[in-house]
Formats: structure tokens, C-alpha cells, sequence
């Protein structure tokens, strides 16, 4: 009886994982592979030109020692919240967290909720450089002189025909680029009242001006 049943399974798996002797398993990985890939370019190239980009200084700008600085970056995100999109690259979303996580963790669970419920509340749309990225930023005259991280975001915004919205000392007065430096509002704007609440507390992580 032990026999019979094992045979009768062998030879129902057997017939269940039979592959046709025209298409091997390897031909049929290999077609698999090679209609799905799609490389990291050709995904930004299809995807939509953007028109507004921001950079680390505009988003740490939110929490400078400076209060001109501090409302004008706040008063920006405010007024989009909602209705506009706006560009942060892979590599700006890097700096922003390179530079809190220097600060203790105490500081640190005091400011990532606000960050957090502001990247998932607002329109920010977040993708890497492409190659004509890269090789703008090291080949287009008007960059260089510039730190490699401006070089290579210009050269994104440049390639989007948009502008970037920054508090970039180094670059406030560039107006041979596409740069919009930061303008202070008469008062100061406001979140809703959630996320207002959460920029209070956010609010004992302070950023140098000169750290922008």
C-alpha cells in the first residue's frame, strides 16, 4: 500500500512540473528579465518635467538660529502645502538626514515627526540624477566653482527647465542661474494645526546659518 501511494505521487509531480521540450527554463528566466528591466534613465526620462526644486538649506532652513531665514523657509512650505509640487533630490533627502542624525536622540525624536508628516503631507517628489545630470554639472561653464552637491542639483534643475528655491549663501546672488533665494514674509505663516503642533516641538533641533 506504501508503495502504490509513492508511486502515485512521483508520477503526479512528475506530470505537474513536466517543462516542454521546445522552451528550456533558462530561455524562458532570460525572456522574463529582459522584458521587465528598465534602467534607472530611461524611468526619469519618461517620468514629468518639474518646475519647482528645493534644496537641503530650504528644508533645515525651516529650523535655522536665524529668524528671517526660519519664517521665509517656513512661510514656503506653508503656502505649497497642498497645491504645489516640489522636487527634493535622492542625494538632498540624504543631506537633511546626514545632518540630524549628528545631534542627539532625543533631538532626533523631537524632529522626525514633523519631517516625517511633511514629506507625507506634501507634494514632494523625490528621484536621483540622471547621466545628463551628471554630465551637465561637470562640463556647463555657469557651475563651475561650485561644491559638487550644487553642481549636480543645478545641472537637474537646468535639464528640468525649472528653478531652485534655496538658502544657499553661495548662491542667493547667482542670477545667472535659475535660482529663487528666500524672501521674508511680513509675519509668520502656519501649518494646519496638527503639523503646527509638530513644528513647535520639532523646534529644539536649531541649524547655524552658516551651516546652510
Amino acid at each position: 500500500m506504501s508503495t502504490d501511494r509513492t508511486n502515485e505521487t512521483t508520477q503526479t509531480v512528475t506530470a505537474e512540473t513536466e517543462v516542454p521540450d521546445t522552451v528550456t527554463t533558462d530561455a524562458a528566466t532570460t525572456e522574463t528579465v529582459t522584458t521587465e528591466t528598465v534602467t534607472t534613465d530611461e524611468a526619469t526620462a519618461e517620468a514629468p518635467k518639474y518646475s519647482t526644486f528645493i534644496d537641503f538649506t530650504m528644508f533645515m532652513g525651516m529650523h535655522s538660529e536665524n529668524e528671517e531665514i526660519r519664517k521665509a523657509a517656513k512661510a514656503f512650505f506653508a503656502e505649497r502645502l497642498g497645491n504645489t509640487s516640489v522636487v527634493l533630490s535622492w542625494e538632498q533627502v540624504g543631506r537633511c538626514d546626514d545632518y540630524v542624525w549628528g545631534f542627539s536622540r532625543e533631538i532626533q525624536d523631537a524632529y522626525y515627526p514633523f519631517m516625517d508628516v511633511l514629506h507625507t503631507d506634501m507634494d514632494i517628489v523625490r528621484f536621483g540624477y540622471t547621466q545628463a545630470d551628471v554630465d551637465r554639472a561637470f562640463t556647463a561653464p555657469e557651475l563651475i566653482g561650485l561644491p559638487a552637491y550644487e553642481r549636480l542639483l543645478l545641472a537637474q534643475t537646468l535639464n528640468h527647465g525649472g528653478t531652485l528655491h534655496t538658502a544657499s549663501p553661495r548662491l542667493k546672488d547667482r542670477t545667472d542661474l535659475p535660482v529663487v533665494p528666500l524672501t521674508a514674509p511680513d509675519g509668520e505663516a502656519s501649518f494646519p494645526e496638527e503639523l503646527e503642533r509638530l513644528y513647535h516641538e520639532s523646534l529644539v533641533l536649531s541649524v547655524a546659518p552658516d551651516e546652510l
